[in-house]
């Protein structure tokens, strides 16, 4: 793998080992995570317990964990509702507009209150996040289920009327043409987009931790995957050659499998998770680049230690 180890191996051991609460009693992650829990030379131990299978070129996109004000009751500046799962039925056929126009007013599904929409909207894009109270208190949220409509991108929209260059096109991009556009025409474009994301308190969630993935374990800055599982095993080492977005520095770095995605589709897609606050905001927002991609398997007879 050109690039090997990358930076820093040692690193990976952190989400990996968050990967063996999820997997350990399965083999042959018993005696993997027993190693990696032991492991004093991280490179010698992804070589020895694991094998490269390269996946090709791609598109690596990046995610963040947004952090919006609300409030446990409407009131003020807090009016846009954010909503737990509907049980299964009809409410879950109701697109964004349905919803928005108050569709799921008096089930007693709001979870909170935001004070702006178009960050409601970026959060279900995300599909977690922070949700600061008035009195400093944290709420967490993370992904309980969508309704029953599928995903369409406003950016494409936007690119369509030539609102915005394809090579222009970033959240930024979107986020400032939102801004800019009248309170009307902006919220009919966030509609085009049907799929409505439903959202579950997390608790006991430290704030050092990253939102809980589809493994079932807190994603870590830098160093989680949203893949495909239908390619990519949840849970595994991948290993990624592509660029920083922001200032275009190489990039070779070994990343873990804990996520998915509902436009991650295909053998080499990604979707990093850069954190949390304006940074990883910026280069999540930034990030569409070409990337390398090698997924490491583990082995069915671990080699000889070198």
């Amino acid at each position: 793998m050109p690039g090997w180890p990358g930076e820093d191996p040692a690193a990976a051991l952190v989400p990996l080992l968050r990967s063996c609460g999820a997997l350990e009693a399965q083999p042959p992650w018993t005696a993997l995570c027993a190693a990696a829990a032991a492991a004093d030379d991280p490179r010698a131990f992804f070589e020895h317990w694991f094998r490269p299978v390269p996946l090709g070129t791609g598109l690596l996109t990046g995610y963040y964990e947004p952090e919006l004000r609300g409030a446990q009751a409407p009131g003020g500046a807090y009016q846009v509702p954010l909503h737990a799962l509907p049980p299964a039925g009809p409410l879950r056929l109701l697109d964004r507009a349905a919803i928005e126009a108050g569709g799921l007013a008096g089930q007693g599904l709001e979870l909170v209150f935001v004070d702006d929409a178009v960050d409601a909207f970026f959060l279900q894009i995300q599909g977690s996040g922070r949700i600061r109270l008035a009195d400093g208190q944290v709420l967490r949220l993370g992904y309980a289920g969508r309704n029953e409509h599928p995903y369409r991108a406003i950016g494409r929209s936007l690119i369509a009327r030539g609102a915005i260059a394809r090579e222009a096109m970033s959240m930024q991009a979107i986020r400032a043409w939102l801004a800019a556009a009248p309170p009307a025409e902006a919220a009919a474009l966030l509609r085009e987009n049907p799929a409505y994301i439903f959202f579950r308190p997390i608790l006991d969630l430290p704030a050092e931790a990253g939102p809980i993935g589809t493994l079932g374990v807190p994603l870590t800055p830098g160093r989680s995957l949203a893949v495909d599982p239908a390619f990519i095993p949840l849970g595994v080492p991948v290993f990624l050659a592509t660029r920083d977005p922001v200032d275009g520095t190489p990039v070779r770095r070994l990343v873990v499998a804990q996520d998915t995605g509902g436009a991650i589709r295909g053998p080499a897609r990604g979707d990093l998770f850069w954190g949390w606050g304006e940074a990883a905001a910026a280069r999540a927002g930034l990030m569409r680049e070409e990337a390398g991609m090698v997924v490491l398997l583990p082995r069915d007879t671990p080699r000889d230690t070198p």
